[in-house]
């Protein structure tokens, strides 16, 4: 049996359709074969890379967990914008400069079991991985440092400070700080 698997050359080059023979095939041959055709992986970081949800985590750690937890709740049942439910859980937590780096210290990146060695392999075939998150940059650097994943491929928001290193926002020219950040990953590259 033969499919069409679509290959995307770069962003700005259509999708080139490429011939695969599939015979009989297992399921576990067939995700190895779509991981190894990937021109590059996009991932989640929250939930997907590591195990759990960094902003919920960081909520606790400034003992405003449940607050926060109130805010994520609306935004996920999409009763508010993603934007608007970033700022409002950043306001409650209004998280200095100083919080950030003993948080990053006190709280190593929980990776999910096996995805070291996933990214190790599509590193080892040259396949490019992207971390992509409605979360924070500052928060996501470590994790991409243990997996050996170039700080210029993360996509995330990225928290701003005043000059004293207190609180004043977070960029909101993200793309991943709006509903709909999934596009910019479909954008960037083929997602498995």
């Amino acid at each position: 049996m033969m499919v069409e698997h679509h290959r995307r050359i770069d962003s700005d080059q259509k999708m080139e359709p490429k011939k695969v023979e599939l015979e009989d095939e297992t399921g576990e041959e067939r995700a190895k074969r779509v991981w190894k055709m990937a021109d590059c992986v996009c991932f989640d970081v929250d939930s997907t890379v590591c195990r759990d949800e960094a902003i919920d985590e960081l909520a606790n750690f400034l003992g405003v967990g449940e607050a926060v937890s109130k805010a994520t709740k609306a935004a996920m049942n999409g009763n508010t914008r993603f934007r608007e439910a970033l700022r409002s859980r950043l306001n409650v937590m209004k998280p200095s400069k100083e919080q950030i780096e003993k948080f990053k210290i006190e709280n190593p990146p929980k990776l999910t079991p096996g995805i070291d060695k996933l990214i190790s392999s599509l590193h080892n075939h040259s396949i490019p991985v992207y971390l992509v998150s409605g979360g924070f940059r500052s928060l996501i650097e470590p994790v991409a440092d243990c997996l050996k994943i170039s700080r210029t491929k993360i996509y995330a928001n990225v928290l701003l400070f005043n000059e004293d290193g207190s609180y004043s926002g977070f960029d909101e020219n993200e793309l991943t700080s709006d509903s709909g950040s999934k596009e910019v990953k479909e954008k960037k590259c083929l997602m498995f």
